[in-house]
């Protein structure tokens, strides 16, 4: 494994000295990092008052009060100053966050690992819940615009948000290379727009600035009870995208992050919910289409169109991140091998998953038909967002224990408090499980469901083909009397370089005949981002002509085997493809009984296995030097 500092991470850029270099990292950061957070206006506010609070000037200071020490706590002390804090080699997210507390550990308790494993898979399901619903909200949220212009463009709103999103899922397969260059620029002007127009307003009545006084929060919650809690429901949408900002932080680098939250991200956006609340004790009809009432009406059509760039420019930024998280899925074993496409020859970050890609955009399409309007997706929305924040909270307060060495109260404590929150909201979220709330859990349970039933199969399949498997070292010792040798490299892909490979066994048996050099290929994904080219293989020689090879990639890597072949040179193995034969052990599973999978898991694990992309293409093997030879097993 590389040591710590064998690679320097693309955040490292974040630390460099250059001005220019750190603002263009800034403005990049405002279209990748804060789509999402910075969509939010859009509804958060007008979605508080839809559920029977009333918006009397009391109950509209004591919602901003809860939504300004929300932000307070929430993003800005718990993810941009804790949780940035515990970087994987420069990367975030949930998965990195996981790997990180798990490397801590040292090998001490296999059940907290376990436990470890288990909450970063719920995080990576309740992920894709949310990921389904956020274009499908944003942009609705800003077409809807269109209904402040004119109420009578109100049924263009579904159908020219399913043309907005469907073009934007029909382009992922061209990159965003070009279109990126536009996110940060447009995002500057939004952001800036949105304080400009909150200002507006603040100046108007600054008595709204009273809200920034935690007591307003307290009388609210006092005045409404239990009854709260359906407010909060509402309120949540406004730290919707929190972790995206640790999620994309090997992007930018946690300074540029930082630096653009709390420079012009955080001020924007207060400032223009304190307008909007501004806005609503003056005039309290305006709460229904409250953000479009900021301007003259004159105008309106102009924010119409800005928002909907930027609600596009969220849903851009969640569909690269779901792109990004699968492959680092892929790669950790949590999901199924699936064709990757490199949209860049530049930017090794760039890329795009077909089948992710469809499947996305066949959900979001039901949700915009099925849902109709933003509001009744709100109901929905959350209740994944503040579950995904309890497991980050939770893997968090584990690092800090086993990284960074906290005293495990102190850990405790300071995590508790800042989860109490994300509790409040999550349990307001859970009230709108009868108002669509059900959808992000039944998406997050169906993704659940098939990450651990392939990760369960392919634990099966692990026993069944290393039930009887000779250890390599003991069959050379054995082989007495060495088969004609011919001319050329022939490499077996293997998951234990230790144990000789069936598919090297069968070709022994059917052709009798061996490759004058015989490599042993083990892939072996590291609980890092990325691997250092110096650590990229160990090779070891065996004699009789046999090698094994151990290539490693890092979780956020393509596996390129060619690429790792080459580098073996200074090992003193040349490749050369016309003279190298890959020989890939291809399993056909066969329904049967096994006492570690049921029935159902078996099925769909089957169905999993049989979708998988090819061996030799994941793994950019030539096609022509491939052989493939079969192997049934029993499950």
């Amino acid at each position: 494994m590389a040591p710590d500092n064998a690679r320097p991470s693309i955040a490292a850029d974040a630390h460099d000295p250059n001005t220019g270099a750190v603002a263009g990292l800034i403005v990049g950061a405002l279209g990748v990092v804060f789509g999402d957070i910075g969509t939010s206006p859009l509804y958060a506010l007008r979605e508080s008052f839809r559920h029977g609070l009333e918006p009397t000037p009391e109950h509209v200071l004591g919602v901003l009060s809860v939504l300004f020490w929300a932000i307070t706590l929430t993003v800005t002390i718990k993810y941009v100053t804790l949780i940035m804090r515990a970087d994987n080699r420069g990367e975030g997210g949930v998965l990195a966050l996981a790997t990180l507390a798990t490397r801590g550990l040292n090998g001490k308790s296999r059940r907290i690992r376990r436990g470890i494993t288990l909450m970063a898979v719920i995080g990576l399901a309740l992920f894709y819940g949310d990921a389904i619903i956020t274009p499908a909200v944003s942009v609705m949220g800003a077409v809807e615009g269109l209904s402040a212009v004119a109420p009578g463009l109100t049924p263009l709103v579904v159908p020219l948000s399913l043309a907005i999103l469907v073009g934007l899922f029909l382009l992922q397969a061209r990159g965003t290379a070009d279109v990126g260059r536009l996110f940060g620029p447009v995002m500057l002007i939004w952001f800036i727009t949105l304080g400009v127009l909150g200002a507006w307003q603040i100046a108007k009545h600054p008595g709204v600035l009273h809200a920034v006084n935690p007591v307003y929060a307290v009388r609210v919650i006092a005045d409404q009870g239990l009854g709260i809690f359906w407010a909060f429901g509402s309120i949540v949408l406004a730290v919707t995208g929190a972790e995206a900002l640790y999620a994309d932080m090997g992007h930018f680098g946690r300074r540029p992050i930082r630096m653009a939250w709390l420079g012009l991200v955080m001020p924007g956006l207060l400032l223009n919910y304190f307008g909007q609340g501004a806005l609503i004790i003056a005039d309290p009809g305006s709460v229904h289409q409250v953000f479009f009432e900021l301007v003259p009406q004159d105008f309106v059509i102009g924010l119409v169109v800005l928002s909907t760039l930027a609600a596009v420019i969220a849903s851009q930024a969640v569909i690269t991140g779901v792109f990004s998280l699968t492959r680092q899925a892929i790669q950790l074993g949590y999901l199924p091998r699936m064709a990757i496409q490199h949209t860049s020859e530049i930017a090794i970050g760039q890329i795009y998953i077909p089948r992710v890609n469809w499947i996305l955009m066949g959900g979001v399409v039901a949700l915009v038909v099925g849902f109709g309007s933003s509001s009744a997706l709100a109901g929905a929305y959350g209740l994944a967002v503040t579950g995904a924040m309890l497991v980050d909270a939770t893997l968090a307060a584990a690092v800090a224990i086993l990284v960074w060495r906290w005293r495990w109260q102190t850990a405790i404590l300071v995590f508790g408090l800042l989860a109490v929150p994300d509790l409040a909201f999550f349990i307001a979220n859970a009230l709108k499980i009868p108002d669509g709330g059900w959808l992000p859990l039944l998406i997050a349970g169906l993704v659940y469901y098939t990450i651990t039933t392939w990760r369960r199969g392919r634990r099966v399949v692990a026993q069944e083909l290393s039930e009887g498997a000779l250890p390599l070292r003991q069959f050379l010792e054995r082989m007495e009397r060495v088969p004609d040798r011919v001319a050329g490299t022939a490499v077996f892909l293997t998951a234990d370089a230790s144990r000789t490979p069936s598919a090297f066994l069968h070709n022994l048996k059917h052709n009798k005949v061996l490759h004058e050099r015989i490599i042993i290929l083990q892939v072996e994904t590291m609980e890092v981002p990325r691997v250092a080219e110096t650590n990229r293989v160990e090779v070891e020689r065996l004699g009789k002509g046999f090698y094994t090879v151990i290539a490693r990639y890092g979780f956020t890597e393509q596996p390129d085997i060619p690429d790792a072949l080459r580098a073996c040179r200074q090992h003193g193995i040349a490749y050369d493809e016309m003279e190298t034969s890959f020989f890939l052990g291809r399993e056909t599973l066969v329904a049967g009984q096994h006492p570690k999978i049921s029935r159902w898991r078996r099925d769909w694990f089957i169905s999993l296995s049989h979708s998988a992309s090819a061996t030799k293409t994941f793994f950019r093997i030539p096609p022509n030097r491939a052989i493939e030879l079969g192997n049934q097993i029993q499950i």
